[in-house]
């Protein structure tokens, strides 16, 4: 990290500065975004604590995966909105995936537009 320094030098200089480092264990890193899960395996992680910041810092072997948005739904949820609303099987299971399989969002929205 700094050269010229060895390995101790550098944790009396980093105990100084208020900073504390912690090598983690870790066997999969995930970061989960909006549409994609970004995969970390055999991860080098690093818990580093700077006045009471704490950070990570990761290092290893990077992939991509898409996720699949498509709220999983049961019979049970669509005639839980089906019940609720009036609405026919399509129309449900049609408002349940528009509302990312919260029914109860489903439910008002065929509600408001049943008025």
């Amino acid at each position: 990290m700094f050269p010229g320094m060895n390995s101790r030098q550098l944790k009396q200089a980093m105990k100084k500065m208020g900073m504390e480092q912690e090598q983690l264990e870790a066997q999969e890193v995930i970061i989960r975004l909006a549409d994609r899960d970004i995969i970390i395996n055999n991860p080098e992680v690093a818990r580093v604590n700077m006045m009471g910041q704490e950070t990570f810092q990761i290092a290893g072997e990077i992939s991509e995966a898409i996720r699949d948005a498509t709220p999983d739904i049961d019979e049970e949820d669509i005639k839980t909105v089906m019940e609720a609303t009036g609405a026919h099987h399509e129309e449900a299971q049609e408002a349940i995936i528009r509302n990312q399989g919260d029914l109860a969002s489903a439910i008002l929205e065929l509600k408001e537009d049943h008025e």
